[in-house]
């Protein structure tokens, strides 16, 4: 149970949320291409991206100089999927993700 609270903890920061969510759309990111996308400072994501490497939630690997970052697996995906869906249920009427497509599931 304490494990579980700690992985809802580590999620609960906008900026390791929009890592996650851009490495989940890329499959593997530099720091500094992560940075430009999640719009922060390549000194702010790598130590989001540290925090997130203790976790085990995102593994490197290195090509010469540069770190590349991808989703150690599918588990932090699905939960940062799963928590934008309930976000979207809170907004009142229909979520978006019940819009067209219902194998999105």
């Amino acid at each position: 149970m304490e494990l579980a609270v700690e992985v809802f903890a580590m999620l609960a920061d906008a900026t390791r949320v929009r890592i996650i969510l851009a490495l989940r759309d890329a499959g593997e990111l530099s720091v500094n291409h992560l940075a430009d996308v999640v719009d922060k400072s390549p000194a702010a994501v790598s130590q989001h991206l540290a925090k997130l490497r203790l976790a085990r939630m995102v593994t490197t690997r290195q090509d010469g100089t540069r770190v590349f970052y991808a989703l150690a697996d599918e588990h932090a995906r699905q939960l940062v999927t799963d928590a934008i869906f309930q976000a979207e249920h809170s907004l009142g009427g229909i979520p978006r993700h019940h819009h067209g497509d219902t194998d999105e599931r």
